[in-house]
Formats: C-alpha cells, structure tokens, sequence
C-alpha cells in the first residue's frame, strides 16, 4: 500500500471523497497505483483534466499511467478560462 496525497482543485474539488479539507484527502492506495487509476477511481472527467502534478512536477497525459510513490502529492486542475 502507498499513502497520497491527493488534492482537486476548482470545479474538480466536487469528485474529493467525504472528509477532505481544503481541496486535499490523505488516500491509501495499492502498490502501482497511478494518477490515471487515481482519477478514474474518484470518477473525475479524464477529458476535462488539464493540469496534473505530482509533488509539484507537471505529468503529461502520455505519463499519467506510471506509477505513483508511496509519499507523492497528486495534484489535479481542470482547464480554467478566465478574462
């Protein structure tokens, strides 16, 4: 099992399970846990996921599917407009 860190940030905060405080939950997970499988897990909308970071270092989508550390921060946007 890893432990994680796992924060969604603006309209993606809705998909964080019940007890998480400012936008972020501790999760345990199994070993070889990806963001990917993280996502998919908490139902978050893959097609609108546009920024992902784990301990602060940006994952491309070609990189999602590698596997997570025990200690990692996930850390996830979805795609903002703003003027």
């Amino acid at each position: 099992m890893i432990r994680l860190k796992f924060k969604l940030y603006a309209s993606f905060s809705e998909f964080l399970p019940t007890g998480a405080e400012r936008n972020a939950v501790n999760l345990e997970l199994p070993d070889n846990s990806s963001p990917l499988s993280v996502l998919q897990q908490h139902g978050v909308p893959l097609a609108q996921v546009h920024l992902v970071l784990v301990n602060g270092v940006f994952v491309p989508p070609s990189a999602r599917h590698l596997p997570l550390s025990d200690g990692d921060e996930l850390a996830v946007w979805p795609a903002v407009a703003g003027g």
